[in-house]
């Protein structure tokens, strides 16, 4: 016979107290609690292979360019811009005139004339695009800067600017809907210095893994490579005043390193 204070189930059974239920209840909150983090890191680092991945691709399809037209994907006003400048060796598709869903750093093309652009053009020439996904003519109308129509570059087309992909725009973002920043070699001396990572500020200290190219100008590190692609990274931030290893500049995803 059972005492008055035992619980039951309708079926006469034994079941839990409140205490064991709480109890229970409580040891799942801890268990989600320590699983959670466990889980957005495993999904912020598969973001970022996934950005490595594409930063890879995208600097082979530069290259593979490179090796099929003697030339860099770039427009002639590009190509303009630095051409006969001493200080001027090379150009930075950085987010000039990008749209995203959160502000971005300045990452502008500090060489040149002042002419200034983003990568859409580079990605509208390796692709053979023609016209961008909201119908505007690309530098490549006409097939100007791709005669052979090849596509050089794998990328996925999206319909909206703040996605990951290819924009209507001819952006290319990453994953955090951030567009790829591109610096080439423009004066093919196989070297190339991006307008960010140059600075002493920066990359002083061997803090990015650049050289030092002239021991006159503090701000003149650079890549012994003739492209480099960088990624603003998760946070989407970059600081000019700030070590390459440290701050905002941290998380960058970087093609050198």
């Amino acid at each position: 016979m059972r005492s008055p204070g035992a619980t039951a189930n309708r079926n006469g059974t034994g079941g839990f107290t409140l205490i064991e239920l709480l109890t229970v209840i409580s040891i799942i909150g801890v268990l989600a609690g320590m699983l959670l983090p466990v889980l957005a890191r495993a999904k912020r680092q598969a973001k970022i292979s996934q950005v490595k991945v594409d930063i890879s691709n995208f600097a082979n399809a530069i290259s593979s360019y490179y090796s099929t037209y003697n030339r860099y994907p770039t427009s002639t006003d590009t190509a303009n811009s630095v051409a006969g400048k001493a200080n001027a060796p090379d150009f930075t598709y950085g987010t000039f005139n990008v749209f995203t869903a959160r502000p971005l750093p300045s990452i502008r093309n500090e060489f040149g004339n002042g002419f200034d652009t983003n990568n859409a053009e580079v990605i509208a020439i390796l692709r053979d695009m023609e016209t961008y996904g909201n119908g505007t003519r690309t530098v490549n109308f006409g097939h100007a800067k791709n005669p052979q129509k090849i596509n050089f570059l794998n990328a996925k087309d999206v319909s909206d600017a703040r996605l990951p992909g290819v924009g209507p725009d001819g952006v290319y973002r990453d994953t955090w809907g951030n567009p790829f920043i591109v610096s080439m070699d423009m004066n093919y001396d196989d070297r190339c210095r991006d307008s960010f990572y140059r600075r002493a500020s920066v990359s002083g200290q061997g803090t990015s893994g650049l050289i030092k190219a002239d021991a006159n100008n503090n701000d003149s590190y650079e890549a012994r490579m003739p492209v480099m692609v960088w990624s603003l990274g998760p946070d989407g931030k970059a600081d000019p005043g700030a070590p390459a290893n440290a701050g905002a500049n941290k998380d960058n995803v970087l093609s050198w390193k």
